[in-house]
């Protein structure tokens, strides 16, 4: 008898180290490893939240991913992710490249005599459905989604000394790429080929097939890629 009160004892024990915790609201605030704290407040509903159960969530919930917020706050409602800006060498490559190359629009064009520098603006949107008012088309083009900016500070594409830009792949490494879609990779690639376009990575190239690298005239780096294929090539990362 004595041995088995003793082992009673211990199993109440260590039942007494687990701790119940509340039913987690939504905008729960508690990250603490398996279980949350005891809440304030009469009558608590309790419950065992084991991190365990993440393994069911999506990858892109905010349990399998710490920091992030799971409803946007209602003052971001109206943000849209507008532009991407590159600072470029000589404007006349560079639009060149957006819009032969590439099959981008230019939507608006500002310069800055005092301060020597103009701003591009391209995108895939119909300019044809611009206003015909320049100061109504400036704000309609900062209306549009996933624009590129391109600055140019006037002279850098006439001076023997300027060395370029920085294009983030080299160390040291920041920025990396933007991303086009395109009816197919292998076709597209077949043209910028044609065309004279510099590749970092062609589709073949390396462990993830269907996928290319290209560069633009001053060497940022701009991913390929079609809607065929980029569910095969990320299947095993998803």
């Amino acid at each position: 008898m004595a041995s088995s009160a003793s082992a009673i004892t211990t199993v109440f024990s260590r039942l007494s180290l687990i701790r119940l915790a509340p039913k987690p609201s939504p905008s729960s605030p508690y990250t603490i490893p398996f279980f949350s704290p005891k809440p304030k407040g009469p009558n608590p509903k309790y419950r065992f939240r084991l991190f365990s159960s993440m393994a069911s969530e999506p990858k892109e919930s905010p349990a399998n991913n710490p920091g992030l917020q799971a409803t946007p706050d209602e003052a971001t409602m109206g943000y849209i992710m507008q532009q991407t800006m590159f600072r470029i060498k000589d404007p006349k490559a560079s639009l060149d490249f957006y819009s032969r190359v590439l099959g981008m629009s230019l939507l608006k064009r500002l310069d800055f005599p005092e301060m020597k520098f103009s701003l591009y603006f391209l995108g895939y949107e119909d300019p044809a459905s611009a206003p015909t008012n320049s100061v109504d088309r400036t704000v309609w083009t900062f209306g549009r989604k996933a624009t590129i900016e391109l600055t140019h500070n006037w002279g850098t594409e006439s001076d023997p000394e300027f060395k370029g830009y920085h294009n983030g792949n080299s160390e040291p490494r920041g920025f990396g790429h933007i991303g086009i879609t395109v009816d197919d990779t292998y076709k597209a690639c077949e043209r910028f080929e044609s065309l004279g376009i510099e590749f970092v990575k062609k589709p073949d190239d390396g462990k993830m097939k269907g996928i290319a690298f290209i560069k633009d005239p001053d060497g940022y780096w701009i991913e390929i890629f079609d809607l065929k294929t980029i569910g095969k090539v990320t299947a095993d990362a998803s």
